[in-house]
Formats: structure tokens, C-alpha cells, sequence
């Protein structure tokens, strides 16, 4: 088989689930929006449903209407972008609840949308999505007339616990809530291990599900094995790959493997990151190309037929660390030639 084989384990996305569960001071939602964080939507979907999962978040309706036709009717699907024009039968149709963001959405869900549940993001100091406190205030007589199903927010800073934005965003949520009789909810992945106090009726755990930081007893969720097309010797000053960026010492094996920059594996990776063959390190030579990777395995005692870029040894959040970015980036990167196994 020349194309890789990424290895998605639903038993591992449902444990992790289950641990913030319990952690969770009300009960945990699951957030499944990017395709469950490039994992499979319609599968994690079912998965966590099955295991107990009541609450469902995604960015936009038409992840909604995905996860809807999968997990079928009974779990609430909360639509972060709220009501947006072109959602209204979508919203309908497959009882999704708009996060409602502005008045301006407000105004258009009640001319299009009235009988329909909403929720309400509020923005508590991120500055991205969510109504500010003097809007909410201006118009919260009519929001709750309309009983919203769920009022949250969420934290900027909560993979950092001593950010002193952490307090500063939940003193001013409770502030703005206070006294109003809804479900509520502030903390993601971050956010739950931060302390009860941020927990409210139900957190939204994210990336805690997929096996990456901040998390750390998460269970790793994914493994990547790239098969290797081929394996030659290479002499002491020749080079390998684009730009001839990485020049051999003494005679280095060399294998090619399939995967590259089309799969989600960054170019920055080149002549950082390793791959495994058991638990030998390998290292990237020579620049990623869009289908192919070099990598040295000269300490490999026999000739492997092929290697893991992600494994129980390297996760996406070490990985990560080598390309300058994060967990989750390395997650929604995967690319779709890769032949997927659910365990």
C-alpha cells in the first residue's frame, strides 16, 4: 500500500471525554467543529455520543447538519457563528441552536427564526466572537424573554493558569450573568483544569478529547505510519532532496518515504522532526517535499518497510514543538490521502 495510514482511536476520544467529565464540576459537552479537529466528525460524533455525550459544539450549521445526520436527534448541537444568512433552514431543519453573537443576529433570528432555541455568546475580553457586556445589558430584557438555552464565553489565556486574564474574564462573566436563571458555561479543555470555579453548568472540552495539551492526562488518539517506497545508500558529500539543503557525512541509508507537505506535514519539519521504527529515532534529511519525505535509517537493523511520524513516543504537541506551532494545527492539518483505520 503506497498511501499512509493514519490510526484514529475512538475508545481513546471517549476515555479522554469521560476523565473531563468527571472532572467537570456540571457535566462536559464535546467540541467537534474543523471535522472533530480533522479526526472525522460523523465518527467522533457517534463515538462520544454513545459514550454519553449530550452537548455538542461546532463553528458553523452545515458542521451541525453533518454531526445531526450522524448522531441523529436527541443531543443539542450549539452552532458557535450563531444565525447567519443562509442558516435559517438549516437551523430549522436539523435543530440546531445558534450561539447568538450580536444584536444584529438577534434581530435577524427573531424575524427568521422566532420559535427557534438560541444560545448566547458573550465576549468577556477575547474580542472575537460574542456580544460585549454594554450590548447584552442594552438588550437582555428581550434575550431573556426569549429563554435562551445557554449563555457562554470563553477564556483567552487558560493554557497559561497564573494569566492574570483568567480571573479578570471570569469575574466579569459572573458579573454580567449574575442573577440570570440559564445554563451556563466558560471553560474549555484549559479552562477546566484552571478549577471548579470556572466550570459552571458545562464545559466544552476540545483539544483534552484529541490527546493534546494542556491536558495532560490525556490518551494519545492518533498514530501516522508512512510506508517506505524506497532505501538506498548514500556517499559521504552528496545531498538529499530540494536545494541540497542536507549533505551526507559518511554513508547514510537513506529512506523515501510517501507523505509530505499535500498530507499535512509541514516544510518547516525539514531536518527537524524524526519519525520511528519501533522505538529507533529517525531523523527528516533534506527538505519535505509535497509527496515525499527522506529520512535517515541508518540505525535501523534491518531495512523498514516503514516508519511513524505520530505515535504513542512523539504526539502531535511534540511534533508541534518542532514545527513552532501547536497541537491542534498539526491535527486540522492532516491530509486527506491518508487511508484512515477508527479503532
Amino acid at each position: 500500500m503506497s498511501s499512509a495510514e493514519l490510526y484514529i482511536n475512538l475508545t481513546n476520544i471517549c476515555s479522554n471525554w469521560s476523565a473531563l467529565n468527571s472532572l467537570s464540576n456540571g457535566s462536559a459537552g464535546a467540541v467537534v467543529k474543523a471535522n472533530a479537529y480533522g479526526l472525522g466528525i460523523k465518527e467522533v460524533g457517534i463515538s462520544l455520543a454513545k459514550a454519553g455525550a449530550r452537548d455538542f459544539f461546532v463553528a458553523i450549521a452545515e458542521e451541525g447538519v453533518e454531526l445531526r445526520r450522524a448522531i441523529g436527534h436527541g443531543p443539542k448541537i450549539y452552532v458557535f457563528s450563531g444565525h447567519m444568512v443562509g442558516d435559517t433552514s438549516l437551523l430549522k431543519n436539523f435543530n440546531l441552536i445558534p450561539l447568538i453573537n450580536s444584536a444584529e443576529q438577534l434581530a435577524f433570528h427573531a424575524e427568521n427564526s422566532a420559535d427557534q432555541s438560541i444560545g448566547i455568546q458573550l465576549d468577556t475580553g477575547m474580542n472575537r466572537l460574542g456580544m460585549e457586556g454594554a450590548e447584552f445589558e442594552a438588550i437582555k430584557d428581550i434575550i431573556l424573554k426569549l429563554n435562551p438555552d445557554l449563555i457562554i464565553s470563553h477564556l483567552a489565556c487558560a493554557d497559561e493558569p497564573s494569566h492574570p486574564m483568567n480571573e479578570k474574564q471570569l469575574n466579569y462573566f459572573n458579573a454580567i450573568t449574575d442573577n440570570i436563571d440559564c445554563k451556563k458555561s466558560l471553560a474549555a479543555t484549559g479552562g477546566i483544569l484552571l478549577g471548579k470555579r470556572y466550570h459552571f453548568d458545562m464545559t466544552r472540552p476540545g483539544i483534552g478529547l484529541y490527546g493534546g495539551n494542556p491536558y495532560s492526562g490525556s490518551k494519545n488518539v492518533v498514530g501516522l505510519k508512512l510506508p517506505v517506497i524506497q532505501i538506498r545508500s548514500v556517499l559521504p558529500d552528496e545531498t538529499v532532496g530540494y536545494s541540497n539543503t542536507w549533505t551526507a557525512k559518511k554513508i547514510t541509508k537513506v529512506a523515501t518515504v510517501s507523505s509530505g507537505y499535500a498530507d499535512g506535514i509541514f516544510r518547516c519539519l525539514s531536518d527537524k522532526a524524526m519519525l520511528y521504527h519501533d522505538q529507533i529515532p529517525c531523523n527528516i534529511i533534506g527538505r519535505i517535499s509535497m509527496d515525499l519525505i527522506g529520512v535517515d535509517v541508518s540505525n535501523c537493523g534491518e531495512n523498514p518497510d516503514h516508519l511513524w511520524l505520530l505515535n504513542d513516543i512523539q504526539s502531535i504537541d511534540v511534533l508541534a514543538d518542532d514545527a513552532n506551532t501547536i497541537g491542534y494545527e498539526i491535527l486540522t492539518a492532516l491530509g486527506q490521502r491518508y487511508n484512515r483505520s477508527y479503532i
